[in-house]
């Protein structure tokens, strides 16, 4: 929690203003029961109006004092906790974005949502509380007992008893209360992710008729969240009736012992007013501080969760150090030497050994059964994960060697899941090219088949498209995915099927568009259909990790059991 406080460094201004214009509100808050004491002992005692009117302004302009100061700490505070919980976030979004593939699968993406809207709003929140309390609460309590030791020292000695007694009470709750409010974030995170879940997979829930067992799932995990929060809320909320035991308890002491002093005038009854009046100002401020108590329990607790995000460091190291690649003509674009991939916490080898070569512009095709590693060999280009084993060359030089924005400048991914953000058509095609024109646009509208998709819009490419592309169908948002890569005009193509939900005939003729571009890339086409990487000019045939035949179709079809299993069962031919 402490390493997020650099987080506050832009706002040093304010947090030292805060709390001091809040300190400044408590001492002038603790001249009042003074003041009272001398409208009792003096004005009222020698019935004299005018020194009444002159203590009661006297205490209105107090109040005036400390409310202008009140206000000042408060925008301050808020203006500091606000720009922390704002830096905050873009610091934990910016991590986020430097993790690897490998760090984001292991952390979740339901607990990085918890993390950067729930724990940071609850950290934000403590902040504010911090910075308008931490001084004013214990400036009353020490203050108050200091005014009453000059009041009189036998009374005041029921604070010296009062104070510490309370201060176990609120520390002790505290230290409890902690690590439970850790295990309620975590239960929240669950219930997150099955709501996630259910909301993203309502259809397919439907379908299979699962309701049911979804909602004992959701119920089993909100029961355990609410078991843990009661208990917490149990715990916490013992501290407000123990603390009005002891103060009330107190008072009754001080008031006893107050009166025995005042029939022996020792002191007068404005000072016993004082003492009464001091004893409830530090009763309001600990059930204050109690309040902060709480807030900054799950302040910490959330702050831990964010710190332990930040202290996740990326697997993949990025070399900053741009490399030459002018090398256009060495006829070798992609080299895959010895290759082997294991994920995190995985028991087994997801490739091995992967041996191949790729030559400039020509066209790869990558099939296989489900699992035998497709997106897992492409996604080793662009260094999405780095290789357990081996090495991978691009352009003569190890893909580790590059900075990954030069390399992935190199490459036009287009992943399985065809992703659009919500914004006009433009705006979306811009990711593969910040600066790219209209007519760059539009020709790559027109090479991946979706030109038509502009036309048929009022709109053009100021069309709006919905969040996850919800207005457009799944062939539409796979080839604006396609359009969105072809901008950048990439000397590496992955198509990891994402051609799935074309028809034959806009497939064919995506793939002929992308032979005839005038820098013709080289092409991975990663496809279920064997149609679809017939004519491509070398096939790997992937089974269980392992390359099971490399070649071209017709010799493939001769020599590899795998890839003629897999065009015949597609293809009803006399074989």
């Amino acid at each position: 929690m402490k390493k997020l406080l650099v987080y506050l460094k832009d706002y040093k201004k304010e947090t030292m203003l805060a709390p001091l214009f809040k300190m400044l509100e408590a001492m002038f808050e603790l001249f009042i029961p003074l003041v009272m004491a001398n409208i009792i002992d003096i004005g009222i005692k020698n019935n004299d109006k005018n020194y009444v009117i002159q203590m009661c302004f006297i205490m209105v302009l107090l109040g005036i004092v400390g409310l202008v100061c009140s206000i000042t700490a408060q925008y301050y505070s808020a203006k500091a906790a606000v720009g922390f919980g704002t830096k905050l976030r873009h610091g934990l979004f910016e991590h986020v974005q430097s993790l690897s593939f490998t760090e984001i699968d292991t952390i979740g993406t339901s607990t990085m949502i918890t993390r950067m809207t729930s724990d940071i709003n609850q950290v934000q929140s403590g902040v504010n509380m911090v910075l308008r309390l931490f001084l004013r609460s214990p400036v009353i309590v020490i203050g108050a007992m200091i005014m009453a030791f000059t009041i009189d020292i036998k009374a005041a000695l029921i604070f010296v008893v009062t104070i510490p007694l309370l201060s176990i009470v609120v520390f002790g709750i505290m230290k409890i209360s902690i690590p439970l409010y850790t295990k309620v974030q975590e239960n929240l995170d669950k219930v997150l992710g099955i709501t996630r879940e259910n909301l993203t997979g309502v259809r397919v829930i439907r379908a299979f008729h699962k309701e049911e067992s979804e909602i004992e799932q959701f119920e089993e995990h909100n029961e355990s969240l609410t078991k843990t929060s009661m208990l917490v809320g149990r715990i916490t909320a013992l501290m407000n009736p123990i603390t009005y035991v002891i103060i009330n308890g107190a008072i009754v002491a001080l008031i006893w012992t107050g009166a025995i002093r005042v029939e022996a005038g020792i002191i007068t009854q404005g000072a016993l007013t004082a003492l009464v009046n001091y004893m409830s100002q530090i009763l309001v401020e600990l059930i204050k501080l109690a309040n902060l108590i709480v807030t900054i329990t799950k302040s910490i607790a959330c702050g831990n969760r964010i710190q332990s995000v930040f202290e996740i460091t990326s697997s993949m190291i990025d070399n900053n150090e741009i490399k030459s690649t002018e090398n256009k003509n060495n006829e070798i674009i992609i080299s895959f030497n010895h290759v082997s991939l294991t994920y995190e916490n995985a028991g087994d080898e997801s490739l091995t050994d992967i041996n191949f070569n790729v030559k400039r512009g020509q066209t790869i095709g990558i099939i296989g059964g489900t699992g035998s590693g497709k997106s897992s060999l492409i996604n080793l280009i662009p260094r999405f994960y780095d290789a357990t084993k081996g090495q991978i060359i691009v352009d003569g030089v190890n893909v580790k060697d590059y900075s990954l924005e030069q390399l992935r400048s190199k490459i036009g991914v287009v992943m399985q899941k065809a992703v659009l953000f919500k914004g006009t058509i433009r705006e979306n095609l811009s990711w593969g090219k910040k600066d790219a024109s209209d007519e760059e646009i539009i020709d790559a509208l027109t090479i991946s088949q979706s030109k038509e998709i502009i036309d048929s819009k009022d709109e053009g490419l100021d069309f709006l498209v919905a969040q996850g592309g919800k207005n457009l169908s799944g062939g539409q948002k796979q080839r604006l995915t396609i359009a969105r890569a072809l901008v950048r005009k990439p000397e590496i193509l992955i198509l990891d099927d994402s051609a799935s939900a074309l028809d034959y005939a806009t497939d064919a003729k995506l793939r002929k568009s992308i032979r005839e571009m005038k820098k013709s890339p080289t092409v991975f086409i990663v496809s279920q259909r064997a149609s679809s990487i017939i004519y491509a000019d070398q096939i790997i045939v992937l089974d269980d990790g392992h390359i099971a035949g490399i070649g071209t179709h017709e010799n493939l079809l001769k020599t590899c059991e795998v890839y003629k299993e897999i065009y015949y069962s597609q293809f009803q031919t006399d074989k």
